[in-house]
């Protein structure tokens, strides 16, 4: 059985380890509500520009509308980008994540390679000795546009080079706090009607209504040219948006339930204490007394 002093010891580690979890949930729980408030602004624009790009497409002959409409007929080689976190201590997140790529790409009969945002991810793709074709870690806490336009400018290039047939985007869907979802989207060719996600979700809503009219200038070709490499790129910006809100959630969650159990260690702890100094007190209570009635005898 451990002495009093070591399980002092051990209370005073646990309540300072409670300490940090506590303000790790605190910093999480404040940076979680900016990352929603984030999400929340770049949907009007990302559900417009999907609007937009599905009326356009969904023009006959949409392969000779753009080359980043047009489907392959051979798949030799796939580009799949995955975003994680940087860090750790948020749960299952990044393992899931990884999980869930893997699950997804397995079967695959061609070359997949990887791009991997975020520090705990590209980790997890070397230590599985995938390929690792290139990484993206130290991203902003509050992430710009400008920050991702490197992402989508390598997958255009790619694709339209012929090194890649397929690529697709995994990332976890926020959905609320306590729920965040792994999800695969197929980014190029553009696909529509995926019904993925939650721009998908909101822009399908609106489909049951009279379809709208565009007048386009100078046109759909000069039109098409800018705005699908750009919504390439929107796509991996709402993705990475929804990833660190996730991500903080996850976190959040995981340093509540780790202060939780560490009070209930904690409590635990000094339950024990509390028996073994009154043990103690009663032992020498008895010594005492049976030494009281040695010296009367």
């Amino acid at each position: 059985m451990a002495n009093t002093r070591e399980i002092r010891l051990r209370i005073r580690s646990v309540k300072n380890i409670s300490q940090v979890t506590r303000a790790l949930q605190a910093v999480s729980a404040s940076r979680v509500r900016k990352a929603m408030e984030a999400v929340q602004g770049t949907r009007p624009y990302a559900t417009k520009a999907w609007q937009v790009l599905t009326h356009i497409a969904g023009q006959p002959g949409r392969e000779q509308l753009h080359p980043l409409l047009t489907e392959r007929k051979e798949v030799k080689n796939v580009i799949v980008v995955m975003v994680s976190g940087d860090r750790g201590l948020a749960g299952a997140y990044n393992t899931n994540i990884l999980r869930f790529a893997l699950n997804q790409f397995r079967t695959y009969n061609t070359p997949v390679r990887f791009i991997a945002v975020g520090r705990k991810g590209s980790e997890l793709l070397f230590r599985r000795g995938l390929n690792v074709m290139a990484q993206f870690t130290d991203m902003p806490p509050e992430p710009t546009f400008m920050d991702v336009s490197p992402i989508g400018r390598i997958l255009v290039e790619e694709f339209l080079a012929g090194r890649a047939d397929e690529v697709h985007l995994v990332y976890t869907d926020f959905v609320n706090m306590g729920r965040q979802v792994p999800t695969t989207k197929k980014l190029l060719p553009l696909e529509f009607d995926t019904g993925e996600g939650l721009v998908q979700q909101e822009f399908g809503a609106q489909r049951g209504g009279p379809s709208a009219a565009y007048i386009y200038e100078p046109g759909q070709f000069e039109i098409l040219e800018q705005i699908v490499p750009r919504f390439t790129a929107l796509q991996v910006f709402q993705a990475l948006l929804e990833s660190i809100a996730s991500e903080h959630a996850a976190r959040m969650v995981a340093m509540k339930n780790a202060t939780d159990n560490a009070s209930e260690l904690a409590g635990g702890l000094t339950l024990e204490y509390n028996k073994i100094r009154q043990q103690s007190v009663t032992n020498e209570m008895l010594d005492i007394a049976g030494g009281a009635e040695a010296l009367r005898s």
